[in-house]
């Protein structure tokens, strides 16, 4: 079986670890620990009564708890079968621009997937510059679009693909920053599947600039928050003529029964939003505290549910001996070009379940050290 491009593949890595999928403790996919919540269980239990009809196709009550929830009009709102279906439509529109799209390096993979289904070649924008593992210097402040588009062409003609706050790094750009983007480029899509982690004290969301600038897309998930990536429901936000012209392009019914009751139930649960964040900052704080401590561990800061950590020794073989010894399972960066074999992610777990993994990684690191 292939090494996998996502976290959170569970069958390829039991069968690295020879178990079964749920005796994994899985730090790969960057799902909270807490959940789902029972609110949105009960809501998927309720939702059995209604298997026998059709979904609404214009998803009425969900668009009516986001917009809620966001204080936006109904109309500038769009569900999807999770960010990445959402994801393809930008895309598309991204392609009609007949320019270059920019983004972000390193950068979600899935968006390298969705931009090529419409022949678009992405320009990157690297945020990295790497002496040795030890003076990494990531550019979140500055950074300057306009270098990474040749010369003679129009930079109000491009498009620009963000992912704030940013994946892999866990890094956040400040409103103002992503703000400043709208006035320059033809189209602006900023991923914010991440942004819930941020308490709204912290939140550095663009949506309130939709109704100021119609190239704006702005694009939510609530899977990684409520821990329900099997569900697969996320949603745009958008100037409405934008999503008018996506529900004519996709597929019919592409939200379920189960994802619309469940999302409709996660985002009324100000319960489960309140401890999500209370565990984060203790969880997160204490796992950075214990891989910083690690020799040869250098993690970055981050304002979310997982870290990057640079490492001295291969992370494909420090994953491999973590699955086969302890049954758990890190997220390789492979898939990110720009950081190769020298850098892993890890979701922030309990507090109880980020310690074995620091355990695990403080008897596995030296052996893999030569000499």
């Amino acid at each position: 079986m292939s090494r996998p491009v996502h976290g959170g593949n569970l069958t390829w890595a039991a069968e690295l670890a020879q178990c079964l999928p749920n005796e994994l403790l899985d730090f790969s996919a960057s799902i909270s620990p807490l959940g789902p919540p029972p609110s949105v269980l009960e809501a998927i239990q309720a939702a059995f009564s209604s298997i026998a009809a059709y979904p609404d196709p214009a998803y009425g009550l969900l668009r009516e708890a986001i917009a809620r929830y966001h204080h936006l009009p109904i109309d500038y709102i769009l569900p999807g079968n999770g960010a990445a279906e959402l994801l393809t439509y930008a895309a598309r529109d991204l392609a009609s621009l007949q320019r270059p799209t920019l983004k972000l390096s390193p950068g979600f993979s899935d968006y390298d997937r969705a931009l090529r289904s419409f022949d678009v070649q992405p320009l990157n924008i690297p945020l990295l510059e790497i002496d040795d593992l030890n003076t990494d210097r990531w550019r979140f402040e500055q950074w300057d679009a306009s270098l990474a588009v040749p010369k003679g062409i129009p930079l109000d003609e491009c498009g620009f693909l963000l992912n704030n706050p940013h994946n892999p790094t866990g890094a956040v750009f400040a409103r103002k920053k992503v703000r400043s983007l709208l006035s320059k480029f033809a189209l602006v899509v900023v991923d914010e599947a991440f942004m819930d982690f941020l308490p709204p004290q912290q939140d550095q969301s663009a949506i309130e600039a939709v109704y100021d600038f119609p190239n704006l897309i702005v694009i939510r998930s609530l899977t990684k928050f409520y821990s329900m990536p099997g569900v697969r429901l996320g949603y745009a936000i958008a100037y409405p003529p934008t999503l008018s012209r996506w529900r004519q392009w996709r597929d019919p019914w592409s939200v379920n029964t189960f994802a619309a009751a469940a999302g409709i139930a996660a985002l009324q649960d100000n319960s489960f939003q309140r401890q999500t964040w209370k565990w984060l900052e203790s969880a997160r704080a204490q796992l950075y505290r214990g891989l910083a401590s690690l020799r040869g561990l250098t993690p970055l800061s981050s304002y979310v549910n997982f870290l990057l950590v640079a490492c001295d020794v291969s992370t494909t073989a420090l994953q491999e001996q973590l699955l086969k010894r302890y049954q758990i399972y890190i997220r390789d960066c492979m898939s990110f070009a720009e950081l190769g074999d020298r850098y892993f992610r890890v979701a922030i777990k309990t507090e109880k379940e980020n310690q074995k993994l620091l355990v695990a990684l403080a008897e596995v690191l030296p052996e893999l050290r030569p000499g």
